[in-house]
């Protein structure tokens, strides 16, 4: 059985951008950073869209969650052939910080 699921938590890199279609359908794209320090530390930035669900209130630097799927997007450029991996958000929630403590 395959399974194509993704949990991802990151900080908003960029403001979410909206492109609308002349289907009436729209779309919002982000880019969310990802820290690893295994097997090397590291930065990933990660394309995030999600399809027909308003997003706001996101500001750069925010934890966000991301639940979804991995998709390959296909498309020709100037250079020939382009694809791309991103993932198909269902989710997308800011994270809130834990108040402090005044103790």
């Amino acid at each position: 059985m395959d399974i194509n699921q993704v949990t991802l938590v990151g900080r908003l890199a960029t403001p979410p951008e909206r492109r609308d279609f002349e289907s009436g359908t729209y779309n919002t794209r982000l880019l969310v950073t990802v820290r690893s320090d295994t097997p090397r530390r590291r930065l990933d930035v990660i394309p995030v869209v999600i399809w027909d669900t308003p997003i706001s209130g996101m500001t750069i630097g925010d934890t966000v969650l991301v639940e979804g799927t991995v998709q390959r997007r296909f498309w020709e450029g100037e250079d020939g052939r382009r694809s791309r991996l991103e993932i198909v958000a269902n989710l997308i929630n800011v994270l809130t910080p834990p108040e402090e403590d005044d103790a």
